[in-house]
Parts: C-alpha cells; structure tokens; sequence
C-alpha cells in the first residue's frame, strides 16, 4: 500500500472514530442513554467517574482529537511544511491515544466491570491509526535515506 493509500485509510478510520465520538458527546450534552443494544454496559461506564478528565467528557476529548487527525491528513497535501510534520505528529497523538485507550479498557474490565461497545470501537480505531503511522513514518524515513 502507498502512502497516498494509508492516508486514505487513516481517514476513514478517523472518520470513523469522530462519528464515534460525537455520538457519545450527543449522549453526553443532551443525558440520553447509548444504545447499546444488548452488547454491553454502556450507561455503567458512561456514568463512571472515569467517563471525565477534570469535568470534561472523554469523548469531547476524542472528537478533538479526530478532528486533528483529520486535519493534520487533509495539511499533509497542502505545503512541505505540513507533509514533513504531519506523520509525526499524528505518530505522537495516536501513540497517547492509544496508550490512553489501553487504560480506559482496563477501567472497563478491572474497575468498572463493564464494556461499552462504543469505546471498544474507538480504542480499535486508534490502535489502527497508531499502527498506520508507524508504518507511515517507518515508509518516510527510507524514503529519504535511499
């Protein structure tokens, strides 16, 4: 796959992840219950005191970063600068997500006992971003050295 092609992939993923998000932020503004139909404990863990850093839902944090993501991927075609910088710093916002998202699910599993099907989707997704921005760094770097 071309890097043209993992920046299309990476994305999609992140678009994937914002609905994601913003679902969950919907949830959140307006109090209604997820539907989780039948597939977890949503409202177990979208009312824990983990669901918040300092007052702020996890998921208005996860609709920014997607956001950035999406922009940083659009920059990319858009002046050396943002070509060159780019991959590096989706490598570092998905790296803490993704170390972020590893905490979160052992919340879930050893804290709250209970899974929500809707951060599973967005721990997923970061982890394939992460994994993508590795290999697009890893594909720059002996782009430039051969």
């Amino acid at each position: 796959m071309n890097n043209h092609r993992l920046r299309i992939f990476s994305v999609i993923l992140a678009i994937i992840g914002l609905i994601d998000s913003i679902y969950l932020s919907w949830e959140k503004i307006f109090h209604v219950e997820v539907f989780c139909g039948g597939s977890g404990d949503c409202q177990t863990v979208a009312n824990s005191p983990y669901s918040e850093i300092a007052g702020i839902p996890i998921a208005y944090l996860g609709v920014g970063v997607y956001i950035v993501i999406i922009a940083l991927l659009y920059l990319e075609g858009r002046g050396t600068f943002w070509r060159q910088n780019s991959p590096l710093i989706i490598f570092g916002l998905t790296l803490a997500g993704t170390i972020y998202s590893i905490y979160l699910t052992y919340l879930e599993i050893a804290v709250i006992y209970a899974i929500c099907p809707y951060c599973v989707i967005s721990a997923v997704v970061m982890t394939l971003l992460f994994i993508v921005a590795i290999i697009r760094l890893f594909r720059d770097s002996s782009e430039t050295t051969t």
